[in-house]
């Protein structure tokens, strides 16, 4: 034990522990923790734990270290709040390439300085660079922007055998590599551990406008929705909420451009949405996952969001968020009800052509129910880890299927 600590020292300058009690990754307790300052201390750390058999998870913020399955066994905890740079921001080329452990937040203010922006939003107060890829975590504009994987250009990455990788560009129109940047994107820290990555940039709007509107129940959204989508307003996002079971669902749309075009199109929209529409300020709610023990991810088929939302409110009592302007929603319900609720929506997800995906939730209910349930290409995927970590060292069992 004692040599294994010397040896992660020595790899990061010191910056290695023996595991405290905050030590954990979904309920898992850690040995050692090391926090390496550069992606040459990571691979050093990584070879450490190739050598020595030693299983890894990666933390940033520690915000989502519980979603996706326990990992089956933990030796280290890679911490990359060192990582912290942002290394390089080309306005010029509307690209930023920034460390894993670099706050969204403290990216997003040194961004803005220069007018632009990645647009992505901080769903998770406190996320990481490396945790928004790790967990494929977006936001409300991915609506109009892409989703995080859709604006990462390229990445560095350490193999669970120590080798340093790079994919991607630094610049957009450079495609090459591109699948492996996109690849790590919601892997939950399996394939290997990002240090550094390349990202597009949009410019920040001059203007923007929050439209609402409260709609009495399932159908009425799935409407009011529709006419966002296919009316002339190009939103940048389309959200709902629906705080009570069967209760009424808030949308809310943003809209983003010139003065003049905001004012006309969110005019278009308040009349477009009707009676009670209104143009106001950011919802108290908006990007924001809804509270709870339980946190449901479900996807649908844009055409499916209204029999999504009946299925919910006859699975079981659940608060209901997320971008319905993209079918990606988020459900929060009471620990006693998840695992029978689980279960009913994933009965129910081929009538609106989706996927259910249980984020978090206590151990009692984790071992009720799988998190991640019947996945597409599962055995493509195995083979995917297969190649990058065959020795299942990187958050062993904390993605689907066991990976």
């Amino acid at each position: 034990m004692t040599d294994v600590l010397d040896a992660l020292q020595r790899a990061t300058g010191g910056h290695a522990a023996v595991a405290g009690e905050a030590d954990v990754a979904g309920g898992v307790p850690a040995k050692w923790v090391a926090a390496p300052g550069s992606t040459e201390e990571a691979a050093a750390v990584l070879r450490t734990a190739a050598a020595e058999g030693l299983a890894v998870a990666a933390r940033g913020a520690g915000t989502k270290l519980d979603w996706g399955t326990p990992p089956r066994r933990l030796d280290l905890i890679v911490d990359i709040g060192r990582l912290d740079r942002v290394i390089e921001h080309a306005a010029g080329d509307l690209v930023v390439i920034a460390q894993a452990g670099v706050p969204l937040r403290t990216l997003g203010e040194q961004l803005a300085e220069a007018g632009q922006r990645l647009a992505v939003d901080e769903v998770v107060p406190g996320t990481t660079v490396g945790g928004m890829l790790a967990t494929g975590l977006s936001g409300p504009r991915r609506m109009l922007a892409g989703a995080v994987r859709d604006l990462v250009l390229g990445v560095t990455l350490v193999r669970a055998d120590g080798v340093v990788a790079k994919a991607g560009g630094k610049v957009v129109k450079n495609v090459a590599g591109y699948d492996l940047s996109k690849l790590v994107c919601g892997a939950y820290g399996t394939l290997g551990l990002v240090t550094e990555a390349n990202f597009r940039l949009h410019p920040i709007p001059p203007a923007a406008a929050y439209v609402t509107a409260r709609v009495p129940d399932a159908a009425a959204a799935y409407a009011a929705v529709q006419r966002m989508l296919h009316g002339q307003f190009v939103p940048t996002a389309v959200e709902l909420d629906r705080p009570e079971p069967g209760g009424p669902v808030e949308i809310a749309v943003l809209l983003e451009g010139t003065e003049a075009g905001v004012t006309a199109r969110t005019a278009q929209a308040v009349e477009a949405l009707g009676d009670g529409a209104a143009e106001g300020p950011q919802p108290g709610w908006w990007g924001a996952l809804p509270a709870g023990d339980v946190l449901v991810k479900v996807t649908t088929e844009l055409t499916g969001t209204g029999r999504l939302l009946d299925g919910i409110e006859k699975a079981a009592p659940a608060a209901v968020r997320g971008s319905a302007g993209v079918g990606v929603l988020y459900a929060s319900v009471a620990a006693p009800d998840a695992a029978g609720f689980v279960l009913a929506l994933r009965d129910a997800a081929p009538s609106w052509q989706g996927s259910v995906v249980m984020l978090t939730a206590p151990p009692e209910v984790r071992s009720e129910v799988d998190s991640w349930g019947p996945v597409a290409g599962l055995e493509l995927m195995r083979k995917v880890k297969d190649r990058f970590d065959p020795d299942a060292l990187l958050a062993p069992g904390r993605f689907v299927g066991g990976i």
